[in-house]
């Protein structure tokens, strides 16, 4: 039967890193009528981006933490669900698009009388793997576009491989939001938002240490800050193995330079401008209308990601910025961005919240249907749902409290040797 009006609408977010987590999480309430929405039900895949309690708790979404599952734990908590009668009735896939694409396949096998609504899109700026990543999310009920220019980029993929195109609908980012930017006497704040993976090479990332550094020293009486998402040990959505609070260490920098961490709306409160090379941040700050730049001295490459903001007229270096020439943004790109945009975020994700409720006041869902199958996709797919191995059928023994100790230093041990021993041992080779 159709979810009832006056029953609250049970939703679940299965999540592999601390952003996707913060943009399911509130993708979820804002796709789901709030007065008869339950508080999203949190699953966090294990792997090898699964964030901390610190980390967690930075995204500020939930005081409820998400709970660790494998794929195949988390297709069998739907299944059971179902069975008790207490199933899902929506389900946000905030994954990259190859597990996106695993779950869609264990939840067609599920083979469910009524199964959830699925959900799925973007954690921000999309710059690389366009095609592929959308077809592997090819099969949701809704592929969520962040922006006007997303959403017609996404339609044109699928159009393009004679693909159903219907699934995608435009909506925003689902963290944007704050006090307006509003210049505060006596403060001067400059913010650098790294990103682990971008850029990637030791020369790349120490040149833009060094350029902010400079900075620092040419502007004594300006606070500039470089926002880091995570601490040595920590991973998040990208694997980071130069972190840049390791080769700050040789530059000696000035006492108005700092390393901060946290929320980063709360950063934003105090921040009068914005600097990255491609961070999602930029669009928060954008929406806040804190003066923002985008950096193009390491050039406008796709690799880099700064190629999205072609047009939007930010794109500068840190030669203008040390002389305080800063650059403003273009209205209309904005408005396509889905920032800054006249007051129209507030409306931002009506059509997802509509097509939402269509699909779950109809009748039961139709199977799954995606584009990548054994038929269109067969040396490709096979490896995909291999890779994940969601087998719900397997039984495996309940965790013992010994068994989570167990596991919980196992996953620390990889941690350490992802992120500290392969990066020397790859330098190594290199000599």
């Amino acid at each position: 039967m159709p979810a009832s009006t006056k029953q609250a609408v049970r939703v679940a977010v299965l999540a592999d890193s601390d952003t996707r987590w913060k943009w399911g999480a509130l993708t979820a309430r804002r796709i789901t009528d709030g007065a008869r929405a339950a508080e999203p039900t949190g699953f966090l895949l294990r792997g090898r981006a699964t964030p901390t309690a610190r980390q967690l708790a930075e995204t500020g979404v939930s005081t409820t933490p998400p709970r660790e599952v494998t794929g195949a734990e988390f297709l069998r908590e739907v299944r059971d669900a179902a069975a008790r009668g207490e199933g899902f009735d929506v389900v946000v896939l905030a994954l990259v698009g190859g597990t996106v694409r695993a779950v869609l396949q264990g939840v067609a096998e599920l083979a469910l009388e009524r199964r959830p609504v699925v959900v799925t899109g973007y954690v921000g700026v999309v710059y690389e793997k366009l095609a592929d990543g959308l077809l592997l999310r090819h099969g949701a009920d809704v592929v969520l576009a962040n922006s006007r220019h997303d959403a017609e980029r996404f339609r044109a993929v699928y159009e393009g491989v004679g693909a159903d195109a219907s699934s995608v609908v435009e909506a925003a980012l689902p963290f944007l939001g704050g006090t307006p930017y509003a210049p505060e006497a006596g403060r001067d704040t400059l913010v650098f938002a790294a990103q682990p993976s971008v850029p990637s090479t030791r020369a790349e990332r120490t040149y833009l240490l060094r350029r902010l550094v400079d900075h620092a020293r040419l502007h004594p009486r300006r606070e500039v800050l470089l926002k880091l998402r995570s601490k040595p040990g920590e991973h998040t959505t990208h694997l980071e193995e130069l972190p840049y609070q390791r080769l700050v260490r040789d530059l000696e920098p000035p006492p108005n330079f700092r390393l901060v961490y946290g929320h980063m709306g709360a950063v934003l409160d105090r921040t009068d401008l914005l600097v990255t090379v491609s961070s999602t941040a930029a669009l928060e700050a954008l929406h806040r209308r804190v003066p923002t730049a985008i950096l193009s001295d390491l050039g406008v490459r796709e690799v880099l990601g700064n190629h999205h903001f072609i047009g939007s007229g930010l794109l500068t270096s840190f030669d203008r910025l040390d002389r305080d020439v800063r650059p403003e943004p273009d209205e209309e790109w904005l408005a396509r961005q889905g920032v800054a945009a006249g007051g129209s975020y507030e409306t931002a994700f009506d059509a997802a919240r509509a097509r939402v409720q269509e699909l779950l006041a109809g009748p039961a869902l139709p199977p799954i249907d995606p584009y990548y199958t054994a038929e269109t996709a067969p040396g490709y797919l096979p490896g995909i749902l291999a890779r994940h191995r969601l087998d719900v059928t397997t039984t495996e023994p309940r965790d013992s409290g010994l068994r989570r100790v167990v596991r919980e230093a196992a996953r620390g041990a990889y941690r350490h040797g992802v992120q500290r021993v392969a990066p020397v041992i790859r330098r190594l080779g290199e000599l």
